[in-house]
């Protein structure tokens, strides 16, 4: 290899170092902004004004939540998780983490996406109950998510340093 073709290699793989942090970053403020709209919908607030705050759900703030949980489904799923599910991705450690979690990952896309249809027509009628219920399943599978998440993230990172 000439040392012209070194340097191209060498630039087009920062290139590509620097889009997977870009994109990476890019979750983690679209995941943070999932789990503040999250708490928002939910009534997770402040302890001491829980007590005056109404229980309703309204249907604009719940399809502002839905948006951002389509973006962050997304972005996840094409910009991070592709590379594994069509098989090209290369690096060991990335491979390995991916076989341990992504399965989970993969079911719990299924249930954002559920939750997406069911709830994309709300219009504030409807039975609220099942809608806490949903929400409080929702919740945990985030944390779970977010938790598997971070590990394929921090393997991507750490390979992309190497």
């Amino acid at each position: 290899m000439t040392t012209v073709e070194s340097e191209v290699d060498s630039s087009t793989e920062a290139d590509r170092r620097q889009r997977l942090q870009r994109t990476i970053d890019e979750l983690l403020e679209e995941r943070q902004q999932l789990l503040v709209g999250y708490c928002k919908l939910a009534g997770i607030t402040a302890f001491e004004r829980r007590e005056s705050e109404a229980k309703a759900v309204h249907p604009d703030a719940l399809q502002r939540f839905l948006q951002l949980l389509v973006d962050y489904t997304a972005l996840g799923h094409f910009e991070i998780y592709q590379r594994i599910i069509e098989g090209k991705e290369r690096r060991t450690l990335v491979r390995q983490v991916a076989a341990e979690v992504y399965p989970a990952i993969a079911e719990s896309t299924d249930f954002l996406v559920d939750f997406n249809d069911k709830y994309d027509d709300f219009d504030g009628d409807e039975d609220l109950d099942g809608l806490a219920v949903d929400l409080s399943r929702l919740g945990q599978l985030l944390a779970v998510r977010s938790e598997l998440e971070d590990r394929i993230l921090k393997a991507l990172q750490t390979t992309a340093r190497n």
